[in-house]
């Protein structure tokens, strides 16, 4: 004959005062991030809690990005949430990058064909990288170049996305050299206009500025 099951009153059980705000913090953040794996993400969630880390989890809930077929590949969010977490090291490890690429659930494939595109070794230079993924998130220069503002910006969510202009010239060199068919007279023309417009913003560059009509094609 089974025992019964021990009963327990309400005195006895003890909560520990911080797991209910805990829960509900985990909780968000699954919300906010939609991971395809939730069992897998919750594990890097906690683990990089644990280490206090900055956690693979997005800022707010994002749509999905138009040029994808899934909804289970690289978004501008969680980009935005991989340079939070690995932009500090300047020089990564390729074996953090799939790490947190994991963590992320995102498809390795996806990492595979960014990274083949500059033919690293076992180091990656994180802004390159960055801007790399920008690439695979727009179909042209200009909107990963967009997109790398959006993920780069200091400014609010929805703000004008503004990057110094030294950071927008290294990112726009970079996706022109890999490209390998924008000319050195196109990239001299169209900084030439945008340090005009970056004199006015206090060194800053935002879309509108390369977006708009008087800024000459980006290639």
């Amino acid at each position: 004959m089974p025992l019964p099951e021990p009963m327990f009153c309400a005195q006895q059980i003890h909560v520990p005062p911080e797991l209910p705000d805990l829960l509900k913090q985990f909780t968000k953040a699954a919300i906010r991030t939609q991971p395809h794996d939730v069992l897998q993400w919750s594990a890097a969630y906690f683990s990089s809690l644990s280490r206090g880390e900055p956690l693979p989890a997005k800022e707010r809930v994002e749509m999905p990005v138009a040029t994808q077929k899934t909804d289970t590949g690289l978004t501008p969010g969680l980009l935005k949430v991989l340079h939070k977490q690995l932009s500090s090291m300047v020089i990564v490890p390729v074996e953090e990058v799939e790490q947190k690429w994991r963590d992320l659930c995102l498809p390795q494939a996806q990492l595979h064909s960014i990274l083949e595109l500059d033919h690293y070794g076992r180091e990656v230079e994180w802004m390159k990288f960055l801007a790399l993924a920008c690439s695979a998130l727009g179909g042209s220069i200009t909107t990963a170049l967009k997109y790398g503002c959006e993920v780069l910006t200091q400014d609010p969510e929805g703000g004008a996305a503004r990057v110094p202009l030294q950071t927008f010239i290294f990112l726009y060199k970079y996706l022109a050299q890999i490209d390998g068919d924008i000319s050195d007279s196109t990239i001299e023309e169209v900084l030439s206009a945008l340090q005009e417009e970056a004199g006015k913003q206090g060194g800053m560059i935002q879309p509108r500025n390369f977006l708009s009509p008087q800024c000459p094609p980006l290639s």
